[in-house]
């Protein structure tokens, strides 16, 4: 209604920009001088301190992304390591039926693409999935994923996998099967 708030105390707010600090500096003391009762606050103070704050929280991620993926390669490397004992009992058997050497290497190539594709899938999906809860559900923006990044990931894991475990089967397929069949009598 008509009346009510035009007697309340009343503020109201103007944005002005300028180019350099020393400008923002000079502008504010004449504005001060000029309206003793106007308040002057400084965005470019504020914009820093907010910046301030989000590196620090970007770094404190990334370090954690990071932190994960070294975790995750180190998880990798050791159950790679530990399952070499059962490639040489596969290597062995495979090679006591007649199989040549390089058909070995493939099986085990073929293993370890398909162990890291269903690896890198799952943490891919899983983190586009989290990605889009998190933009959706927390912060109530549109979730538009960038695919490049994950395309990147999904080749360089698979072909670590697929390298590591290589390098893994290279002592698998060398030892010959009745120096093995003789570690285990």
């Amino acid at each position: 209604p008509k009346g009510v708030l035009e007697q309340a105390p009343q503020f109201f707010v103007v944005v002005s920009r300028v180019d350099s600090e020393e400008q923002s500096a000079r502008y504010q003391q004449a504005l001060v001088k000029n309206f003793p009762n106007v308040s002057v606050i400084d965005l470019t103070q504020i914009l820093r301190s907010v910046e301030t704050v989000l590196n620090k929280v970007s770094f404190v991620i990334r370090f954690m992304a990071l932190f994960s993926i070294l975790t995750g390669l180190v998880v990798l490397i050791s159950s790679v390591v530990l399952s070499k004992f059962q490639r040489v009992k596969e290597s062995v058997l495979l090679r006591t039926l007649g199989a040549q050497r390089s058909q070995i290497l493939w099986i085990n190539a073929l293993e370890y693409f398909l162990l890291g594709t269903l690896a890198t899938f799952t943490g891919i999906g899983l983190s586009i999935a989290g990605s889009w809860a998190f933009a959706r559900f927390i912060l109530d923006i549109p979730f538009t994923p960038n695919l490049w990044p994950a395309v990147a990931v999904f080749f360089s894991i698979t072909l670590l996998t697929v390298l590591i475990g290589m390098l893994n089967s290279r002592e698998v397929v060398s030892k010959p099967p009745l120096e093995v069949l003789r570690q285990e009598i």
